[in-house]
């Protein structure tokens, strides 16, 4: 949580039972300098909608959801003044159950419909929605953004039919992938995975300095790609397209597609099939990186030969502080692992996002065991998702 935030969060409890949400909207502008744009209050750190009502429980309409997409790069907190107290929701995209008014046209081309109260979640993943958690909230949606939402806002209210499918664990492929964490251990004490290392390590050495002009970029998903695709693309040409575009300012950045594969790099060993997935962590930054979407793992995991990789490169101002090759089940990794099965669609089984201060402190700190009881049972408790 920023320091603004928890002015904000401080200066509105301090107003308990004001029960006044035009008084209260005019002491928050006034002490933080906020601009009003018609119903909304921003800021360089957050965005905050005064509602009110008898209880916490309201359905008033809140805010159109193109209005919202301007200021879901920060917290966008609704403060519910009720008689005795005042609540603080998050009401970022990623806490929206779905839209409810006049959405019936809502496609990811067609940007339109309002959300009501009643359509922020109060509990996600078991973090409760209140002013307490809202760091750790947003930590959670800055990896995912807007448009990481849009697709199933749009399944949610319009009921269109997801176009993903579980993926189906047969007794012969459990097998498979619960012994993941045993070919993990092998890979990991082998001159295979020194190897691996090395390989990343010389594209990372090559592109350094686009690699510091590409950590610049204020767009995470932009940013993110752009790095990725510098140590790990298969199209050299339009590598060096990216490389003249991030010397020459980030003017004119090529469009480019990614394959939303599991990993960004796969390379063939003797004994292994390894798939690695290169994540930047800009390490001044408390958002939670993108992990994988459980049904790919498991499809890739249930294949005898596969070891499932991250690469994390450490971006600080002006240097890279360090990398390091892990394996998913890394202990520490693992436990900072976040599933999150309710956020995703009807025809999956979630997305995970890893805790980024644990992902700060294994780059700072590295780490290699694998507890694999642990991995095991987490795997066991994926599939029976």
């Amino acid at each position: 949580m920023t320091e603004g935030v928890r002015r904000l969060r401080d200066l509105i409890r301090a107003h308990h039972g004001i029960n006044d949400k035009a008084r209260l909207a005019r002491i928050i502008a006034d002490a933080f300098g906020l601009t009003q744009d018609r119903s909304v209050y921003y800021g360089a750190e957050f965005a905050v909608r005064f509602s009110s009502a008898t209880n916490r429980n309201f359905g008033n309409t809140v805010l159109s959801l193109s209005n919202l997409r301007k200021y879901d790069d920060r917290p966008f907190i609704v403060c519910l003044v009720t008689p005795t107290e005042n609540h603080c929701l998050l009401a970022n995209t990623t806490f929206l159950k779905k839209i409810s008014h006049s959405s019936q046209q809502l496609r990811e081309n067609n940007i339109r419909g309002s959300f009501n109260g009643s359509d922020i979640v109060r509990d996600f993943e078991g973090i409760p929605n209140a002013a307490e958690h809202i760091g750790r909230l947003f930590a959670i949606h800055a990896g995912i953004g807007f448009d990481g939402n849009l697709a199933r806002l749009v399944e949610a209210t319009n009921h269109i039919s997801p176009t993903g499918s579980k993926f189906v664990v047969s007794a012969s492929a459990a097998s498979t992938i619960l012994a993941a964490p045993d070919r993990a251990a092998q890979f990991v004490g082998s001159a295979d995975c020194a190897i691996l290392r090395s390989e990343l390590d010389a594209q990372v050495n090559r592109f350094k300095s686009e690699i510091l002009l590409a950590a610049l970029i204020e767009n995470v998903n932009v940013r993110g790609r752009i790095i990725e695709y510098l140590i790990a693309g298969e199209d050299e040409a339009l590598r060096q397209e990216l490389v003249a575009a991030l010397q020459a300012g980030n003017r004119a950045i090529p469009r480019f597609k990614t394959d939303h594969a599991l990993g960004d790099y796969n390379r063939a060993f003797a004994s292994f099939d390894t798939a690695t997935d290169v994540k930047t962590k800009i390490m001044i930054l408390s958002s939670n990186p993108k992990a994988y979407n459980l049904d790919k793992m498991l499809d890739f995991l249930a294949r005898s030969r596969t070891v499932f990789l991250f690469y994390f490169v450490g971006v600080d101002p002006g240097k890279i502080v360090n990398t390091v090759l892990v394996s998913m089940f890394q202990t520490r990794l693992l436990q900072a692992t976040l599933v999150l099965k309710h956020w995703s669609g009807r025809n999956s089984r979630g997305v995970t996002q890893f805790e980024g201060v644990a992902v700060n402190n294994l780059i700072a700190q590295p780490e290699f065991d694998i507890d694999l009881e642990r991995a095991k049972q987490f795997l066991q408790s994926v599939i029976s998702l």
